[in-house]
Protein backbone atom coordinates (compact mmCIF):
# COMPACT_ATOMS: atom_id res chain seq x y z
CA UNK A 1 0.00 0.00 0.00
CA UNK A 2 1.39 3.37 -0.99
CA UNK A 3 1.07 6.40 1.28
CA UNK A 4 1.12 8.96 -1.49
CA UNK A 5 -1.48 11.71 -1.73
CA UNK A 6 -3.25 9.79 -4.48
CA UNK A 7 -3.83 6.79 -2.16
CA UNK A 8 -6.45 8.64 -0.14
CA UNK A 9 -7.99 10.34 -3.16
CA UNK A 10 -8.47 6.97 -4.89
CA UNK A 11 -10.45 5.51 -1.97
CA UNK A 12 -14.10 5.20 -3.05
CA UNK A 13 -15.30 5.37 0.59
CA UNK A 14 -14.33 9.02 1.04
CA UNK A 15 -17.17 11.54 0.99
CA UNK A 16 -15.10 14.41 -0.39
CA UNK A 17 -13.84 15.17 -3.86
CA UNK A 18 -10.43 13.94 -4.98
CA UNK A 19 -8.95 17.45 -4.69
CA UNK A 20 -10.43 17.93 -1.22
CA UNK A 21 -9.08 14.52 -0.17
CA UNK A 22 -5.56 15.47 -1.19
CA UNK A 23 -5.74 18.78 0.69
CA UNK A 24 -7.34 17.14 3.75
CA UNK A 25 -4.70 14.40 3.85
CA UNK A 26 -1.84 16.92 3.65
CA UNK A 27 -3.37 19.05 6.42
CA UNK A 28 -4.14 16.02 8.60
CA UNK A 29 -0.59 14.68 8.33
CA UNK A 30 0.85 18.13 9.03
CA UNK A 31 -1.35 18.39 12.14
CA UNK A 32 -0.13 15.01 13.39
CA UNK A 33 3.47 16.12 13.00
CA UNK A 34 2.76 19.40 14.78
CA UNK A 35 1.10 17.70 17.76
CA UNK A 36 4.09 15.42 18.23
CA UNK A 37 6.58 18.25 17.67
CA UNK A 38 4.79 20.53 20.14
CA UNK A 39 4.97 17.92 22.88
CA UNK A 40 8.69 17.38 22.25
CA UNK A 41 9.20 21.16 22.20
CA UNK A 42 7.40 21.50 25.55
CA UNK A 43 9.81 18.95 27.01
CA UNK A 44 12.71 20.98 25.55
CA UNK A 45 11.34 24.17 27.15
CA UNK A 46 11.05 22.42 30.51
CA UNK A 47 14.56 20.98 30.19
CA UNK A 48 15.89 24.45 29.39
CA UNK A 49 14.18 25.87 32.49
CA UNK A 50 15.80 23.25 34.69
CA UNK A 51 19.19 23.79 33.02
CA UNK A 52 18.90 27.52 33.81
CA UNK A 53 18.20 26.64 37.43
CA UNK A 54 21.17 24.23 37.50
CA UNK A 55 18.79 21.35 38.21
CA UNK A 56 20.21 18.18 36.68
CA UNK A 57 18.66 15.80 39.19
CA UNK A 58 15.43 15.46 37.25
CA UNK A 59 14.45 15.28 33.59
CA UNK A 60 11.65 17.10 31.77
CA UNK A 61 9.26 14.13 31.68
CA UNK A 62 9.70 13.61 35.42
CA UNK A 63 9.13 17.32 36.09
CA UNK A 64 5.96 17.23 33.98
CA UNK A 65 4.76 14.18 35.91
CA UNK A 66 5.26 16.04 39.18
CA UNK A 67 3.42 19.11 37.88
CA UNK A 68 0.50 16.98 36.72
CA UNK A 69 0.26 15.21 40.07
CA UNK A 70 0.13 18.60 41.78
CA UNK A 71 -1.87 18.55 45.01
CA UNK A 72 -3.63 15.33 44.06
CA UNK A 73 -3.29 11.92 45.57
CA UNK A 74 -3.79 9.34 42.82
CA UNK A 75 -2.71 6.01 41.43
CA UNK A 76 -0.13 5.46 38.70
CA UNK A 77 -2.94 4.28 36.44
CA UNK A 78 -4.87 7.52 36.93
CA UNK A 79 -1.75 9.51 36.12
CA UNK A 80 -0.99 7.38 33.07
CA UNK A 81 -4.55 7.82 31.78
CA UNK A 82 -4.01 11.58 31.63
CA UNK A 83 -1.60 10.75 28.82
CA UNK A 84 1.02 13.49 28.94
CA UNK A 85 3.99 11.20 28.69
CA UNK A 86 4.80 10.60 25.04
CA UNK A 87 7.42 7.90 24.65
CA UNK A 88 8.11 7.54 28.35
CA UNK A 89 7.75 4.72 30.81
CA UNK A 90 5.53 6.15 33.54
CA UNK A 91 6.19 3.29 35.97
CA UNK A 92 9.96 3.68 35.62
CA UNK A 93 9.78 7.44 36.11
CA UNK A 94 7.51 7.13 39.14
CA UNK A 95 9.87 4.61 40.76
CA UNK A 96 12.80 6.93 40.06
CA UNK A 97 10.91 9.88 41.57
CA UNK A 98 10.10 7.85 44.68
CA UNK A 99 13.79 6.87 44.98
CA UNK A 100 14.85 10.52 44.59
CA UNK A 101 12.40 11.66 47.29
CA UNK A 102 9.99 13.62 45.07
CA UNK A 103 6.98 11.34 45.54
CA UNK A 104 5.36 9.65 48.53
CA UNK A 105 3.69 6.33 47.87
CA UNK A 106 1.50 4.23 50.11
CA UNK A 107 -1.03 1.45 49.78
CA UNK A 108 -4.62 2.61 49.48
CA UNK A 109 -6.68 2.14 52.65
CA UNK A 110 -9.66 1.09 50.53
CA UNK A 111 -7.94 -1.22 48.01
CA UNK A 112 -4.67 -2.64 49.39
CA UNK A 113 -3.59 -3.60 45.85
CA UNK A 114 -3.53 0.03 44.71
CA UNK A 115 -0.65 2.36 45.50
CA UNK A 116 -1.52 6.02 46.01
CA UNK A 117 1.08 8.66 45.15
CA UNK A 118 1.49 12.28 46.18
CA UNK A 119 4.26 14.88 46.13
CA UNK A 120 6.82 15.42 48.86
CA UNK A 121 8.09 18.92 49.62
CA UNK A 122 10.83 18.41 47.01
CA UNK A 123 8.21 17.32 44.47
CA UNK A 124 6.14 20.42 45.24
CA UNK A 125 9.22 22.60 44.59
CA UNK A 126 9.62 21.07 41.14
CA UNK A 127 5.90 21.45 40.38
CA UNK A 128 6.17 25.12 41.39
CA UNK A 129 9.05 25.65 38.95
CA UNK A 130 6.83 24.36 36.13
CA UNK A 131 3.91 26.48 37.36
CA UNK A 132 6.19 29.55 37.33
CA UNK A 133 7.33 28.71 33.81
CA UNK A 134 3.72 28.43 32.65
CA UNK A 135 2.84 31.72 34.40
CA UNK A 136 5.64 33.48 32.51
CA UNK A 137 4.31 32.02 29.27
CA UNK A 138 0.76 33.16 30.08
CA UNK A 139 2.01 36.68 30.72
CA UNK A 140 3.73 36.93 27.34
CA UNK A 141 2.10 34.54 24.88
CA UNK A 142 -0.47 37.04 23.59
CA UNK A 143 2.10 39.81 23.11
CA UNK A 144 5.03 37.74 21.88
CA UNK A 145 3.34 34.69 20.37
CA UNK A 146 0.26 36.43 19.05
CA UNK A 147 -2.03 33.79 20.57
CA UNK A 148 -4.89 35.03 22.74
CA UNK A 149 -7.81 33.48 24.59
CA UNK A 150 -10.02 33.22 21.48
CA UNK A 151 -7.35 31.31 19.56
CA UNK A 152 -6.78 28.95 22.47
CA UNK A 153 -10.53 28.34 22.83
CA UNK A 154 -10.76 27.39 19.15
CA UNK A 155 -7.57 25.30 19.30
CA UNK A 156 -8.81 23.43 22.37
CA UNK A 157 -12.21 22.74 20.77
CA UNK A 158 -10.51 21.33 17.68
CA UNK A 159 -8.11 19.17 19.67
CA UNK A 160 -10.99 17.83 21.80
CA UNK A 161 -12.89 16.92 18.63
CA UNK A 162 -9.82 15.15 17.24
CA UNK A 163 -9.40 13.32 20.54
CA UNK A 164 -13.05 12.18 20.43
CA UNK A 165 -12.61 11.09 16.80
CA UNK A 166 -9.54 8.99 17.65
CA UNK A 167 -11.23 7.58 20.75
CA UNK A 168 -14.21 6.53 18.63
CA UNK A 169 -11.83 4.88 16.16
CA UNK A 170 -10.56 2.70 19.00
CA UNK A 171 -13.85 2.07 20.80
CA UNK A 172 -15.93 1.31 17.74
CA UNK A 173 -13.12 -0.06 15.55
CA UNK A 174 -14.01 2.34 12.75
Amino acid sequence: MSFTNSALAADPKTDVSDDESVVLKDLYLESLQLVERLHRRLLDVIKDEFDRNNRTDINAVQALLLFNIGNSELTAGELRSRGYYLGSNVSYNLKKLVDLGYINHQRSRVDRRAVRISLTEHGIEVAEIIAGLYDRHINSIAKVGGIGANEFEELNKLMQRLDRFWNDQILYRL
